[in-house]
């Protein structure tokens, strides 16, 4: 009867209180001796019921184990859904926590760098040094044991000599509160990555089966990081190959865009476009507008923006370097040809010009530079041409027949009216002059040269100047010292003769024009333009064919014109004034008029020739074309002929 009850309590699962009751009412049963009873029955009764409890104790333990188990089997399949390697550790300490039931629990990882183990993830810890605390190897419970790879526990850690004590743990042990600590080590087959703690507020002994259930949580921990770690370097290495696919992607199409754009570019060039062509189609490419300048930073083409001639710096730094560069928001890119600069191209309007970009501008450069070395050959073929027939021209010795033949060839019609000029520059080097000096002649279908120790230019003659203009080339002449000056930044003379239609007149031609650049130095008038005839009597003295009718209707023209057309004596009141000494009062008594007719008549004379006309060079030319026109009239020759109304 009594054993049937103690397995109905096992079976029931009855608290160890309830199994001492049946011993004791085995030993007073009626009808019973007791000593018989004491010495059988009750004997038999109590070792039941140690058996009993005992069978209880294994009951309580395997189904404990069963729990923890099972608790272990959900931890492992909660840890192998999570990815996320802090996921994962704070899953860890917080499954730790449940299981074990202990106030807190912590997890440090080692850093094989620093040599030491460093929190990482805490549950229910309320200290901030405590969760911010390395450990170096050996030192403290959990140092101890990332070294030795072997648990270990303390019931009370400030009374346990068997730990390296440090101030900074020991400190931050204490403001946590914390007195029995167990500590596993995490485990990745021989290797320690970290540990894993379980602890308590007050002090007691962790059991066996807590240290056992701690370090299975740990070998599962081990793997879900090891698991998540991997992943992680997985999803970066993908992350990194897909960065790496698009950059090789990227690459390819600045590739294939670069080979396009050159290719397109070398098209052109290879097709005889012009610089202006090679400069839209660059700006087309990169989305920007360009100007192109040559090395003395004449610009050659622009397209697409306003932009002036690139710094001087920033084509010096490309040209040092080999590489595009920028400059106030403008890129400049140098035109090389081995060391040699042809000049430049900026594009404006790309300030955040890329890298694939700014190799492509840096190939537009390369191909600039085979059409201005294209260029370049035609134009020395051409100026060697030109330079040959203007050669022939000024110096007489080829057939005059042959020549207008030999021009037409070059785009130079001959058999036109032509001007000579010559032209000096004391500032500017004559490589300088002469360059620019051909681009003005191949604008204006001329020719330009060197010859002997001057720049030479040949250009059609003007056939029907502004009104006020005053006939010849002067008025060339002074257009084109202003212009060539400006060009060069520096005064440029200019001495002019013509205009020649017969082939075998330039060489008198261009005598002529150095005399007349001769005489614009030695009056001081650099940086002017002229010819002879604007010279006055010295151009009438300096030139071959003196044109003396000429002279004075330049001189005199305005008096003799208004005396011609009102019948007055304008001219004969002005030589007797400077026949008598510039005296107004006798030249009065000469005329046999008052003084003040005298002086109206001058202030007619200003009105007509100009108020400087007593100034001293002035007065010179009047009174020697005075003293000519005396002669012509003496001679019969008469006044020149005034010009048709």
């Amino acid at each position: 009867m009594h054993l049937r009850h103690l397995l109905d309590l096992l079976d029931r699962g009855a608290p160890a209180e309830q199994f001492a009751p049946p011993s004791v009412a085995a030993a007073h049963a009626p009808g019973r001796h007791p000593q018989h009873l004491h010495e059988t029955d009750a004997a038999v009764v109590a070792e039941a019921t140690r058996v009993a409890l005992r069978i209880r104790r294994t009951l309580g333990q395997h189904r404990r184990r069963e729990a923890e188990l099972a608790a272990l089997f959900d931890t492992a399949g909660d840890l192998a859904r999570l990815r996320d390697l802090d996921a994962v550790l704070k899953a860890i300490v917080r499954r730790a926590k449940l299981l074990l039931g202990t106030d807190v629990t912590y997890l440090s990882l080692n850093d094989d760098d620093a040599g030491d183990t460093y929190m990482r993830v805490t549950d229910g810890s309320v200290s901030a040094a405590f969760q911010q605390v390395r450990l170096g190897m050996g030192e403290g419970l959990g140092g101890l044991v990332a070294e030795t790879a072997r648990p270990y526990s303390t019931g009370d850690y400030r009374d346990d000599r068997r730990f390296r004590h440090t101030t900074m743990i020991d400190g931050a042990v204490a403001e946590e509160g914390l007195r029995a600590i167990l500590g596993v080590p995490l485990r990745l087959g021989t290797r320690v990555i970290g540990v894993l703690y379980a602890a308590d507020r007050t002090a007691r002994a962790f059991t066996p089966d807590e240290v056992a259930l701690l370090s299975s949580l740990a070998d599962h921990a081990a793997i879900a990081i090891d698991s998540a770690r991997l992943l992680d370097e997985t999803r970066s290495a993908l992350v990194d190959l897909n960065e790496a696919s698009r950059t090789i992607e990227a690459h390819s199409d600045a590739m294939r865009r670069a080979e396009d754009a050159h290719d397109r570019l070398t098209d052109l060039v290879l097709r005889g476009a012009d610089i202006t062509g090679v400069a839209t189609a660059i700006g087309a490419v990169l989305q920007g507008g360009t100007v192109i300048h040559d090395a003395d930073g004449t610009e050659l083409a622009r397209a697409g923006t306003d932009s002036g001639r690139p710094p001087a710096g920033a084509v010096a730094a490309s040209r040092a370097g080999g590489r595009a560069v920028p400059a106030d928001g403008t890129w400049v890119c140098a035109v090389l040809a081995g060391p040699e600069l042809l000049g430049s191209i900026a594009l404006t309007g790309r300030p955040d010009l890329g890298d694939a970009d700014r190799r492509l501008f840096e190939r537009a450069a390369v191909v600039t530079a085979l059409l201005l070395l294209q260029r370049r050959s035609v134009a020395e073929t051409e100026d060697r041409v030109r330079g040959e027939l203007l050669g022939d021209l000024l110096a007489g010795a080829a057939d005059p027949a042959h020549l207008p033949v030999r021009g037409r060839r070059v785009g130079v019609h001959l058999d036109r009216p032509h001007a000579v000029f010559v032209l000096h520059s004391a500032t500017a080097p004559r490589q300088r002059l002469l360059a620019a000096a051909a681009r003005i002649a191949q604008a204006r279908q001329g020719l330009a040269g060197a010859h002997h120790d001057d720049v030479v230019l040949v250009l059609p003659a003007e056939q029907h100047p502004g009104p006020g203009a005053a006939p010849g080339p002067g008025p060339g002449a002074a257009v084109l010292a202003g212009e060539l000056g400006q060009a060069l930044a520096g005064p440029v003379t200019v001495g002019a003769a013509g205009p020649v239609t017969d082939a075998g007149r330039y060489p008198e031609a261009h005598a002529e024009a150095l005399r007349c650049r001769t005489a614009l130095h030695a009056l001081g008038r650099e940086g002017s333009g002229a010819a002879l005839g604007d010279l006055g009597f010295l151009g009438v003295l300096l030139g071959d064919h003196t044109d003396l009718g000429g002279y004075v209707r330049r001189t005199l023209g305005p008096l003799l014109d208004y005396d011609a057309q009102r019948g007055t004596e304008l001219v004969h009141t002005l030589r007797t004034y400077f026949d008598e000494g510039a005296s107004r009062s006798r030249a009065a008594e000469a005329l046999h008029v008052h003084v003040n007719t005298v002086v109206q008549r001058l202030e007619r004379i200003g009105r007509l020739l100009g108020h400087d006309w007593p100034r001293p060079d002035r007065a010179l030319e009047l009174h020697l074309a005075l003293r000519v026109l005396r002669v012509q009239r003496a001679d019969g020759a008469g006044p020149p002929a005034a010009p048709p109304a």
